[in-house]
């Protein structure tokens, strides 16, 4: 049968010997099945026959290390599966993550039991089915919804992108996982900003570049202001280049309607993304803006290639846009509406660069921020 006893000679083995026998002839009969091509089926019928015996009658390290060989196999049936279910011990998770095979049967039933860390393994594997994938969005787990977000088997479409992104407001590691795919419209990781990285939180602001967006909420409030957008500039540009800090807090409080916790946030952020999307909610353009931003940005490193990414998205970002965004971060706006055909990325067709080659204001802020990054190489 396995190409080194015949099945006979197994029983007889297992007749005459004891436990550390029947330890011996159970690894040594797995490690035969899993290395070998696909077996007829009267061969598998005896190996199951055979090894259910054995797994009953052998001590607990000797089931686990044959289960763990017998995980390898490529042609495991479903009783051949449950066996290796029952008996993985510690490599429960290993086996669930790098089996080469599994029925869905299998999958459901794992996931039935409901317990975390191995439905988090599973949620890994890029062979799910529907029905099982369907379930372990179904979980309420972290550690699954962690998994489920680096898998890039999985395309975020539909319920699966809905229930994605909602995590990504409760779990900043499904925010940074999300954040790390091509695949992903970062527009929607908008309520989790504060938790991302510099480079990330750009991602998400260059999301809403080139889309139209539903209207937002705090529009109504930004057009109340009474205070012209020069005068807010000069403010603000004022108070960073002072250092007063929290005194730019109280101010961002007033006019976008934050708690002070998140203007707080905002005031401190040294890599000056949160403010450009404050400044361009407000309608400031490169020019205004960019000179608010080098004073409220880290001047520990050269700060030129930031700066110069800002001006372009001055160009490519819409105060509309921003101030969706803002208002996400209040809770007025239900960020799945960017899913709706009419809100897609690019909708009208043109690109950033396209734009940025027509707009002399923007080329003359970034020759300016040219002239600044060679005076401090110099």
């Amino acid at each position: 049968m396995l190409g080194f006893q015949p099945y006979e000679t197994f029983q007889l083995l297992i007749e005459s010997g004891g436990v550390d026998r029947t330890n011996t002839l159970l690894v040594a009969a797995c490690d035969a099945y899993a290395r070998r091509e696909k077996p007829t089926s009267a061969e598998r019928e005896q190996f199951e026959a055979l090894v259910q015996r054995l797994f009953s009658t052998a001590a607990p390290t000797a089931r686990a290390k044959a289960a763990a060989t017998l995980g390898r196999s490529e042609h495991l049936s479903q009783m051949l599966e449950e066996l290796v279910l029952e008996n993985a011990g510690d490599d429960l998770p290993d086996y669930l993550l790098n089996a080469p095979a599994m029925s869905e049967a299998t999958m459901l039933k794992v996931i039935a039991k409901g317990e975390a860390v191995a439905c988090a393994s599973l949620a890994r594997r890029s062979d799910l089915s529907n029905v099982a994938l369907a379930k372990l969005f179904q979980m309420n787990s972290r550690r699954v919804y962690r998994a489920l977000a680096t898998n890039m088997a999985i395309v975020p479409r539909g319920p699966y992108l809905s229930a994605l992104a909602r995590s990504a407001q409760m779990d900043y590691q499904v925010a940074w996982s999300l954040a790390a795919r091509d695949d992903f419209d970062c527009a929607l990781l908008a309520p989790a900003f504060f938790d991302l990285n510099e480079s990330d939180r750009i991602k998400v602001i260059k999301a809403f570049g080139e889309r139209r967006t539903p209207e937002a909420p705090i529009k109504k409030t930004i057009e109340q202001i009474t205070v012209a957008t020069d005068e807010l500039t000069r403010a603000l540009m004022k108070l960073f280049a002072e250092n007063r800090r929290p005194e730019v807090t109280r101010l961002l409080h007033q006019i976008t309607g934050l708690d002070e916790v998140r203007c707080g946030q905002i005031a401190h952020d040294v890599s000056g993304a949160a403010l450009f999307v404050i400044l361009r909610a407000f309608g400031a353009t490169a020019y205004e803006g960019l000179k608010v931003l080098i004073h409220a940005t880290s001047h520990d490193d050269d700060k030129s290639p930031v700066l110069t990414e800002f001006a372009r998205m001055f160009d490519t970002v819409t105060p509309d846009s921003m101030a969706f965004l803002m208002s996400s971060w209040r809770g007025d706006v239900n960020l799945l509406e960017l899913t709706k055909p009419e809100y897609r990325p690019f909708a009208d067709g043109r690109r950033p660069a396209e734009r940025t080659e027509r707009n002399p204001v923007l080329n003359e802020a970034l020759a300016a921020l040219s002239r600044i990054g060679t005076r401090r190489a110099g």
